[in-house]
Protein backbone atom coordinates (compact mmCIF):
# COMPACT_ATOMS: atom_id res chain seq x y z
CA UNK A 1 0.00 0.00 0.00
CA UNK A 2 1.47 3.55 -0.96
CA UNK A 3 -0.07 6.40 0.91
CA UNK A 4 0.26 9.55 -0.53
CA UNK A 5 0.32 12.47 2.01
CA UNK A 6 -0.64 15.93 0.71
CA UNK A 7 -0.27 19.35 3.02
CA UNK A 8 -2.81 21.84 2.28
CA UNK A 9 -3.30 25.61 2.87
CA UNK A 10 -5.82 28.14 1.23
CA UNK A 11 -5.08 26.38 -2.25
CA UNK A 12 -8.76 24.38 -3.53
CA UNK A 13 -8.11 24.83 -7.05
CA UNK A 14 -4.50 23.45 -7.53
CA UNK A 15 -5.59 20.94 -4.37
CA UNK A 16 -8.27 19.60 -7.04
CA UNK A 17 -5.66 19.38 -9.99
CA UNK A 18 -3.09 17.46 -7.75
CA UNK A 19 -6.17 15.24 -6.78
CA UNK A 20 -7.33 14.91 -10.59
CA UNK A 21 -3.81 13.79 -11.17
CA UNK A 22 -3.47 11.28 -8.51
CA UNK A 23 -6.91 9.71 -9.84
CA UNK A 24 -5.45 9.67 -13.56
CA UNK A 25 -2.42 7.76 -12.40
CA UNK A 26 -1.37 4.58 -14.94
CA UNK A 27 0.26 1.40 -14.42
CA UNK A 28 0.02 1.08 -10.49
CA UNK A 29 -0.51 -2.16 -9.44
CA UNK A 30 -0.92 -2.27 -5.67
CA UNK A 31 -3.64 -0.24 -3.51
CA UNK A 32 -3.05 3.91 -2.76
CA UNK A 33 -4.95 5.73 -0.08
CA UNK A 34 -4.52 9.51 -0.24
CA UNK A 35 -4.60 12.00 2.61
CA UNK A 36 -5.04 16.08 2.40
CA UNK A 37 -3.72 17.56 5.45
CA UNK A 38 -5.50 21.07 5.98
CA UNK A 39 -2.84 23.39 7.51
CA UNK A 40 -5.77 25.85 8.66
CA UNK A 41 -7.23 27.32 4.87
CA UNK A 42 -9.87 29.84 5.62
CA UNK A 43 -12.63 27.21 4.34
CA UNK A 44 -11.96 23.48 4.54
CA UNK A 45 -11.23 21.65 1.18
CA UNK A 46 -14.32 19.57 2.06
CA UNK A 47 -16.15 19.90 -1.68
CA UNK A 48 -12.76 19.16 -3.40
CA UNK A 49 -11.61 16.04 -1.37
CA UNK A 50 -15.97 15.06 -1.26
CA UNK A 51 -15.06 15.26 -5.67
CA UNK A 52 -12.60 12.25 -5.28
CA UNK A 53 -13.93 9.56 -3.27
CA UNK A 54 -11.84 7.70 -0.91
CA UNK A 55 -9.33 10.55 0.07
CA UNK A 56 -9.13 11.49 3.49
CA UNK A 57 -8.91 14.86 4.71
CA UNK A 58 -7.56 15.58 7.95
CA UNK A 59 -6.59 19.18 10.22
CA UNK A 60 -3.97 20.03 11.70
CA UNK A 61 -3.78 23.39 13.79
CA UNK A 62 0.19 23.33 14.16
CA UNK A 63 1.43 25.80 11.28
CA UNK A 64 3.98 24.36 8.69
CA UNK A 65 3.61 22.08 5.69
CA UNK A 66 6.00 19.61 8.44
CA UNK A 67 3.79 19.46 10.92
CA UNK A 68 0.61 19.06 8.47
CA UNK A 69 2.70 15.64 7.01
CA UNK A 70 3.43 14.51 10.07
CA UNK A 71 -0.22 14.51 10.65
CA UNK A 72 -0.81 12.51 7.34
CA UNK A 73 2.13 10.21 8.38
CA UNK A 74 0.16 9.24 11.63
CA UNK A 75 -2.90 8.13 9.60
CA UNK A 76 -1.65 6.42 7.29
CA UNK A 77 -2.01 2.77 6.53
CA UNK A 78 1.03 2.04 3.56
CA UNK A 79 4.23 0.88 3.97
CA UNK A 80 5.43 3.66 1.21
CA UNK A 81 4.63 7.03 2.15
CA UNK A 82 4.70 9.10 -0.44
CA UNK A 83 4.34 13.20 -0.49
CA UNK A 84 3.63 15.93 -2.84
CA UNK A 85 2.23 19.29 -2.34
CA UNK A 86 -1.49 20.62 -2.99
CA UNK A 87 -0.04 22.96 -5.65
CA UNK A 88 1.64 20.15 -7.20
CA UNK A 89 0.46 17.71 -10.82
CA UNK A 90 1.78 14.05 -10.46
CA UNK A 91 2.95 12.82 -13.77
CA UNK A 92 0.90 9.92 -15.08
CA UNK A 93 3.47 7.54 -14.69
CA UNK A 94 3.98 9.17 -11.01
CA UNK A 95 2.83 6.40 -8.52
CA UNK A 96 3.68 3.34 -10.77
CA UNK A 97 7.34 5.09 -11.08
CA UNK A 98 7.14 4.65 -7.18
CA UNK A 99 5.94 1.23 -7.02
CA UNK A 100 8.55 -0.02 -9.36
CA UNK A 101 11.65 1.73 -7.66
CA UNK A 102 10.49 0.34 -4.22
CA UNK A 103 10.43 -3.01 -5.65
CA UNK A 104 14.22 -2.75 -5.29
CA UNK A 105 14.84 -3.97 -0.95
CA UNK A 106 17.68 -1.41 -0.99
CA UNK A 107 15.53 1.53 -1.92
CA UNK A 108 14.52 3.44 1.32
CA UNK A 109 14.14 7.48 0.34
CA UNK A 110 13.44 8.64 -3.57
CA UNK A 111 13.51 11.91 -4.43
CA UNK A 112 11.76 12.61 -8.27
CA UNK A 113 12.10 15.78 -10.53
CA UNK A 114 10.21 18.81 -10.10
CA UNK A 115 9.12 21.19 -13.27
CA UNK A 116 7.59 23.86 -14.07
CA UNK A 117 4.13 23.96 -15.27
CA UNK A 118 4.51 26.33 -18.81
CA UNK A 119 0.57 27.81 -18.52
CA UNK A 120 1.48 28.43 -22.35
CA UNK A 121 4.74 26.99 -23.29
CA UNK A 122 5.18 29.07 -26.55
CA UNK A 123 5.14 32.39 -24.68
CA UNK A 124 6.94 31.70 -20.70
CA UNK A 125 6.85 34.08 -18.24
CA UNK A 126 9.36 36.03 -16.73
CA UNK A 127 9.13 33.87 -13.57
CA UNK A 128 8.46 30.97 -15.56
CA UNK A 129 11.78 30.95 -17.66
CA UNK A 130 13.75 31.78 -14.07
CA UNK A 131 12.23 29.12 -12.07
CA UNK A 132 12.50 26.62 -14.86
CA UNK A 133 15.95 26.77 -14.47
CA UNK A 134 16.81 27.53 -10.77
CA UNK A 135 13.52 26.64 -9.04
CA UNK A 136 13.61 22.52 -7.61
CA UNK A 137 16.89 21.37 -8.84
CA UNK A 138 16.11 17.73 -7.04
CA UNK A 139 19.14 15.82 -8.22
CA UNK A 140 21.89 18.77 -7.54
CA UNK A 141 20.18 18.66 -3.97
CA UNK A 142 20.66 14.83 -3.34
CA UNK A 143 24.08 14.78 -4.57
CA UNK A 144 25.40 17.14 -2.94
CA UNK A 145 23.64 17.94 0.23
CA UNK A 146 22.13 14.86 0.40
CA UNK A 147 18.11 16.01 0.51
CA UNK A 148 14.94 16.42 -1.43
CA UNK A 149 12.32 18.58 -1.50
CA UNK A 150 9.06 17.09 0.18
CA UNK A 151 7.25 18.53 -2.44
CA UNK A 152 8.24 14.52 -4.78
CA UNK A 153 9.42 12.53 -2.16
CA UNK A 154 8.92 8.92 -1.28
CA UNK A 155 9.76 6.79 1.94
CA UNK A 156 9.46 3.45 3.40
CA UNK A 157 7.18 3.77 6.26
CA UNK A 158 9.72 2.10 9.07
CA UNK A 159 12.60 4.05 7.47
CA UNK A 160 10.49 7.54 8.17
CA UNK A 161 10.01 5.93 11.46
CA UNK A 162 13.63 5.47 12.40
CA UNK A 163 14.28 8.97 11.32
CA UNK A 164 12.25 11.00 12.68
CA UNK A 165 9.22 13.60 12.08
CA UNK A 166 9.31 16.68 9.94
CA UNK A 167 10.50 19.74 11.50
CA UNK A 168 8.78 22.55 12.25
CA UNK A 169 8.00 26.13 10.33
CA UNK A 170 11.48 27.34 12.01
CA UNK A 171 13.61 25.29 10.24
CA UNK A 172 13.92 24.45 6.43
CA UNK A 173 11.89 21.13 6.98
CA UNK A 174 12.94 18.85 3.87
CA UNK A 175 16.63 19.57 4.14
CA UNK A 176 16.55 18.87 7.89
CA UNK A 177 14.60 15.69 7.00
CA UNK A 178 16.97 14.35 4.34
CA UNK A 179 20.07 15.64 6.05
CA UNK A 180 18.89 13.64 9.18
CA UNK A 181 18.22 10.43 6.99
CA UNK A 182 21.77 10.53 5.45
CA UNK A 183 23.15 10.73 9.38
CA UNK A 184 21.42 7.64 10.21
CA UNK A 185 22.71 5.89 6.87
CA UNK A 186 20.21 5.88 4.62
CA UNK A 187 20.70 7.54 1.17
CA UNK A 188 18.20 9.47 -0.74
CA UNK A 189 17.97 7.93 -4.88
CA UNK A 190 17.13 10.55 -7.79
CA UNK A 191 14.40 8.92 -10.10
CA UNK A 192 14.00 11.27 -12.97
CA UNK A 193 11.04 9.90 -14.35
CA UNK A 194 8.84 10.50 -10.80
CA UNK A 195 7.72 13.54 -12.64
CA UNK A 196 5.61 15.91 -10.75
CA UNK A 197 4.60 19.83 -12.56
CA UNK A 198 4.70 23.03 -10.37
CA UNK A 199 3.29 26.26 -11.08
CA UNK A 200 5.22 29.06 -11.22
CA UNK A 201 5.02 31.89 -9.23
CA UNK A 202 2.56 34.22 -10.29
CA UNK A 203 4.12 37.40 -8.54
CA UNK A 204 7.44 38.39 -7.86
CA UNK A 205 6.13 38.83 -4.19
CA UNK A 206 5.34 35.34 -3.71
CA UNK A 207 9.31 34.41 -5.09
CA UNK A 208 9.81 37.05 -2.67
CA UNK A 209 7.94 35.69 0.51
CA UNK A 210 10.33 31.93 -0.27
CA UNK A 211 13.39 33.82 -0.32
CA UNK A 212 12.87 35.62 2.99
CA UNK A 213 11.56 31.69 4.64
CA UNK A 214 14.60 30.16 3.32
CA UNK A 215 17.39 33.34 3.96
CA UNK A 216 15.82 33.54 7.22
CA UNK A 217 16.82 29.81 7.86
CA UNK A 218 20.18 29.81 6.49
CA UNK A 219 20.70 32.82 8.66
CA UNK A 220 19.81 30.76 11.79
CA UNK A 221 21.99 28.17 11.00
CA UNK A 222 24.98 30.44 10.14
CA UNK A 223 24.45 32.67 13.22
CA UNK A 224 24.75 29.54 15.48
CA UNK A 225 28.32 29.21 14.51
CA UNK A 226 31.82 31.64 15.30
CA UNK A 227 32.59 34.65 13.59
CA UNK A 228 29.59 34.42 11.61
CA UNK A 229 29.07 38.31 10.90
CA UNK A 230 32.28 38.41 8.46
CA UNK A 231 31.06 35.14 6.87
CA UNK A 232 27.42 36.33 6.13
CA UNK A 233 28.70 39.26 4.58
CA UNK A 234 30.74 37.55 2.39
CA UNK A 235 27.62 35.22 1.22
CA UNK A 236 26.31 38.49 0.86
CA UNK A 237 28.44 39.77 -1.24
CA UNK A 238 28.80 36.53 -3.28
CA UNK A 239 25.13 36.59 -3.98
CA UNK A 240 24.68 40.48 -5.26
CA UNK A 241 27.30 39.46 -7.64
CA UNK A 242 26.64 36.10 -8.66
CA UNK A 243 24.32 36.57 -11.90
CA UNK A 244 27.64 37.27 -14.06
CA UNK A 245 28.50 34.05 -13.43
CA UNK A 246 25.22 32.73 -14.68
CA UNK A 247 24.86 33.01 -18.10
CA UNK A 248 26.46 29.92 -19.16
CA UNK A 249 24.07 27.61 -17.03
CA UNK A 250 21.34 29.78 -18.47
CA UNK A 251 22.19 29.41 -22.03
CA UNK A 252 22.65 25.32 -21.75
CA UNK A 253 19.53 24.58 -19.99
CA UNK A 254 17.16 22.14 -22.03
CA UNK A 255 14.34 23.38 -20.13
CA UNK A 256 14.22 26.39 -21.96
CA UNK A 257 13.97 26.64 -25.65
CA UNK A 258 14.96 30.14 -27.43
CA UNK A 259 16.55 33.62 -26.46
CA UNK A 260 13.63 35.24 -25.19
CA UNK A 261 13.14 32.87 -22.44
CA UNK A 262 16.83 32.70 -21.36
CA UNK A 263 16.85 36.17 -21.48
CA UNK A 264 13.97 36.06 -19.36
CA UNK A 265 15.41 33.73 -17.00
CA UNK A 266 18.60 35.80 -16.55
CA UNK A 267 16.46 39.13 -15.87
CA UNK A 268 14.63 37.28 -13.32
CA UNK A 269 17.93 35.80 -11.73
CA UNK A 270 19.23 39.18 -11.81
CA UNK A 271 16.47 40.52 -9.67
CA UNK A 272 16.13 37.65 -7.17
CA UNK A 273 19.62 37.60 -6.43
CA UNK A 274 19.70 41.50 -5.51
CA UNK A 275 16.57 40.76 -3.51
CA UNK A 276 17.89 37.93 -1.88
CA UNK A 277 21.47 39.75 -0.71
CA UNK A 278 19.23 42.73 0.40
CA UNK A 279 17.27 40.16 2.48
CA UNK A 280 20.18 38.94 3.79
CA UNK A 281 21.75 42.83 5.03
CA UNK A 282 18.51 43.43 6.71
CA UNK A 283 19.35 40.00 8.62
CA UNK A 284 22.89 40.81 9.26
CA UNK A 285 21.63 43.90 10.85
CA UNK A 286 18.70 42.88 13.04
CA UNK A 287 16.10 41.67 11.10
CA UNK A 288 13.95 38.67 12.57
CA UNK A 289 14.87 35.89 10.96
CA UNK A 290 11.86 33.90 13.32
CA UNK A 291 9.76 36.89 11.48
CA UNK A 292 10.89 35.40 8.32
CA UNK A 293 10.41 32.33 8.46
CA UNK A 294 6.61 32.09 9.65
CA UNK A 295 5.66 32.41 5.58
CA UNK A 296 3.57 28.96 4.81
CA UNK A 297 1.05 30.48 7.70
CA UNK A 298 1.80 33.53 8.66
CA UNK A 299 -1.91 33.90 10.41
CA UNK A 300 -1.58 31.21 12.36
CA UNK A 301 1.72 32.49 14.29
CA UNK A 302 1.68 34.91 17.55
CA UNK A 303 2.56 37.81 17.34
CA UNK A 304 6.27 38.04 17.96
CA UNK A 305 8.87 40.53 19.80
CA UNK A 306 11.06 42.48 16.98
CA UNK A 307 13.99 41.16 18.83
CA UNK A 308 12.69 37.44 18.25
Amino acid sequence: MISVIIPHLDQPELLSTCLASLAAQAGVRQPYEIIVVDNGSKQLPTGVCAAHPGTVLLSETVPGPGPARNRGVSKATGDILAFIDADCRASSVWLSEIERQFADPNVTIIGGDVRIGFEDPVCPTLLEAYESVYAYRMKEYIAKQGFTGTGNLAVRANVFAAVGKFGGIDIAEDRDWGQRALGCGYQTRYCPDMIVFHPARKTFAELARKWQRHTAHDFARVRARRAWWPRWMLRTAAVALSPAAEWFRIGRSDRLDGIRARLLAFTGLTLIRCYRASIMLSLAFGASATRMSAQWNPASMPALPRDS
